[in-house]
């Protein structure tokens, strides 16, 4: 497997890296919000949400911040063995790879347990970090064997995502999101987990406990009374999904709100 040498995540609007002879290790880099640039061996890339750019080890470049706006991204550097590229073919590339990813959400998910688990460093984290990284790759190839995703369909897939965004506390069906591309809702759905990789209700569901974490810490509502902000009848099922998604239990959060408060 590959050996993960150094995960951090950057969120600054001033960053400047160079490289001028490149790293020992391969750099894997995913933006998650705002846009910066790199420029590697010479090529510019423009990296926005979404974004991953695999830097082969020994490659100069140099990265920096769009003037006047902000990002975050996290940033793996990993070395890899004769064995781990013959593998996998993306390993043995000897130029940058730079692709918006299809199942970013996925790919996002991942590596925020794999930064928790580098910098928290509970038992055989190198281990964990090892295999996520690994799972990481797996994806990316698959998409890179695969070749460009159709615009078209990713076109439809960011437009189901959006009107997830803006009415996640509605209940939404592949009825309703087919209607919104235009499409069967069976075509929805199933373009909808091929792109993304997650059901349409996976990520009503996420979407809503990303809103549900802000208000357990930031308002004055207890548990019940989220749960049913969010349109969720039971509140029972709430605990549960919230739980499942963010790994604790929202009365972890409220003491902490209590704490703080």
């Amino acid at each position: 497997m590959p050996r993960v040498e150094h995960v951090y995540q950057d969120n600054g609007a001033q960053w400047y890296e160079q490289a001028e002879n490149g790293r020992d290790c391969h750099m894997l880099t995913l933006a998650t919000y705002g846009k910066c640039i790199y420029w590697v061996d010479g090529e510019r890339h423009l990296m926005e949400r979404g974004d991953v750019l695999l830097i082969p080890a020994h490659t100069p470049y140099y990265g920096k911040s769009v003037p006047t706006l902000s990002h975050t991204k996290t940033v793996v550097g990993f070395t890899v063995s004769a064995e781990d590229a013959g593998v996998l073919p993306l390993l043995r590339r000897e130029h940058p790879y730079k692709r918006r990813l299809g199942r970013y959400e996925s790919v996002h998910d991942r590596i925020r347990v794999l930064r928790e688990q580098w910098n928290e460093r509970p038992s055989y984290y190198e281990l964990m970090a090892q295999s996520i990284l690994t799972e990481l790759l797996i994806d990316i190839s698959r998409e890179y064997d695969r070749g460009q995703i159709h615009g078209e369909k990713q076109r439809h897939v960011e437009q189901m995502k959006r009107y997830i965004e803006r009415h996640y506390r509605e209940k939404i069906t592949k009825e309703v999101l087919g209607e919104t591309i235009d499409r069967t809702p069976n075509y929805a759905a199933s373009l909808f987990k091929e792109i993304s990789g997650r059901t349409i209700s996976e990520c009503v569901h996420r979407q809503r406990m990303k809103r549900a974490v802000y208000m357990l810490e930031e308002s004055r509502l207890n548990a019940a009374e989220i749960a049913e902000f969010l349109g969720y009848k039971d509140a029972s099922y709430f605990y549960r999904m919230f739980k499942k998604i963010t790994g604790r239990s929202p009365s972890e959060l409220l003491k902490d709100r209590r704490r703080d408060g």
